[in-house]
């Protein structure tokens, strides 16, 4: 006899198979066997039943089966109803894992499934309400219904840390009180300036001016007024408190100062929540994208968590879209003008590709991109908590870096070929004799060339007068003959 393992959602059930002959059917006669349910009751009968508890345990159970490890229910199930009822029938089931597991630990032989005893328990499945008593058709329905609920919860890890929304309105909203700061400290340097304009130039940060219009107040107070309350240095204060008793700035009433106060009292609370918001966003980030936020930080990470939707959505991106990825108007325009398309996005801010040198940051953010995009991957659908990952590309991109400064570094000083330079070697003879040959100056090549263009000159000088004599004695001759042919003529 064969005794077959089934889970229900309502719980373990044991069957044994009457009809051996199944075991070698085909899948027709098989179903053929069990088209009725008085027909599937004629070849199984139930040997034993346990029914879970409730949800949770159902749940653990459905785990524990997927993963292939017997539990604590199922194993205490198996021992009452075979091991310690004496049954040395052999068990199917219809995981492989499975049986493997329960044959080291319980001790029962397992068959080996073969597709005849996957239809049998087909057909189980079919008639499970009438072969197990005290189930109905409706509540099992709602029990498999919930089971699957859970169970993809628990799968998918779904908690309130993994919602990614929150991120995006983070940074949001962090872009945006940049923004307002920016806008409130102009205005309260503006609007302070006429009243004390050369503590704009001593003091620079915004928050730090903030503090000292409101501690300080009028620029007449500046002497009294102690700035290390305010975490002002002294250096600082004494040129504030210097510059105060030569001010060229206008007074202003106590109504104005009034206004300028709140000015700056609403620059220093936008500040303050700046920096919370701006740790919530990245304890945000290392529990959802971990792996992500050790390679580029937690705020181009959020960055370009909201520029793709979802992490989910950012997963599903192949590494070139990751690469341009915020520069989706530039790529357009480079597409619809014929020209070259932008190599970096939102990752340009990176630390990585901001350390390389500008004619690698096209390479280095290739290979970023196709490195994050296997760790948005991976903290989408894992459950890893620490950046192991991230660790190791990050030192992966780090190392390739440093290869392709090498290699430019080595195409600069191609071409070029150094001196061969030896060793120097002392002579055995011990020290040399002073050579005092070596000391005679030889005379420089122009004056040898002046000498021979002065021997030069004359033979020159005669040539020409010979050549000149010579054109004389030509020119003489025609005329000679000419006054003889006029004397004839006259004649």
């Amino acid at each position: 006899m064969v005794l077959l393992l089934l889970e229900t959602p309502a719980g373990y059930a044991l069957f044994s198979l009457k009809n051996k002959k199944l075991l070698k059917a085909d899948a027709d006669t098989i179903y053929e066997s069990f088209k009725e349910a008085s027909d599937a009751a004629r070849q199984v009968d139930l040997t034993a039943f346990h029914r879970f508890k409730d949800t949770k345990a159902a749940m653990e159970a459905a785990t524990e089966l997927t993963e292939g490890t017997v539990g604590k229910s199922m194993k205490k199930f198996l021992k009452k109803s075979i091991v310690d009822a004496g049954l040395g029938d052999s068990l199917a089931v219809l995981d492989k894992t499975l049986g493997g597991n329960i044959n080291k630990k319980l001790g029962i032989e397992v068959s080996v499934l073969s597709e005849s005893l996957k239809e049998v328990m087909r057909g189980i499945r079919l008639h499970l309400t009438t072969l197990i008593e005290g189930l109905e058709e409706s509540e099992v329905k709602a029990m498999s219904l919930g089971l699957a609920h859970t169970l993809s919860r628990f799968k998918l890890k779904f908690s309130p840390d993994k919602v990614d929304v929150m991120i995006m309105q983070a940074v949001g909203l962090l872009d945006d009180l940049d923004k307002e700061l920016n806008n409130f400290a102009m205005r309260l340097r503006e609007w302070y300036g006429w009243h004390f304009p050369e503590m704009g130039k001593i003091v620079t940060e915004n928050l730090a001016y903030a503090k000292v219009v409101k501690h300080m107040g009028l620029k007449v107070k500046a002497k009294d007024t102690k700035f290390r309350k305010i975490g002002v240095p002294e250096d600082i204060a004494a040129e504030v408190q210097k510059a105060a008793e030569t001010s060229m700035g206008t007074d202003i009433s106590d109504e104005d100062l009034a206004n300028i106060h709140i000015v700056a009292e609403r620059v220093i609370e936008l500040t303050e929540y700046r920096a919370s918001l701006a740790e919530y966003l990245k304890l945000r980030m290392n529990a959802i994208a971990p792996n992500l936020t050790y390679m580029v930080g937690e705020l181009v990470g959020a960055r370009l968590i909201s520029q793709a939707g979802s992490l989910m959505s950012l997963a599903k991106h192949p590494s070139s879209t990751v690469q341009i990825l915020g520069a989706e108007k530039a790529l357009f325009r480079a597409l619809k003008t014929k020209k070259q398309t932008p190599k970096y996005g939102l990752i340009y801010h990176a630390s990585l590709v901001g350390q390389s040198a500008p004619n690698l940051k096209g390479k280095i953010s290739r290979v970023l991109a196709a490195k994050l995009s296997l760790c948005c991957r991976v903290d989408a659908l894992g459950d890893q908590v620490e950046p192991s990952l991230g660790k190791e590309y990050k030192e992966y991109v780090e190392k390739r870096l440093a290869t392709l400064e090498e290699g430019g570094m080595r195409g600069m000083t191609k071409g070029t070929s150094k001196p061969q330079q030896g060793k120097f070697e002392k002579k055995a003879g011990g020290t040399d004799k002073y050579n005092a040959e070596a000391d005679a100056v030889e005379e420089p090549v122009k004056k040898k060339r002046k000498a021979t263009e002065e021997a030069e000159e004359p033979a020159k000088k005669k040539k020409r007068k010979a050549s000149a004599a010579e054109e004389e004695a030509v020119e003489e001759v025609p005329k000679k003959k000419k006054k003889m042919q006029v004397e004839k003529e006259e004649a």
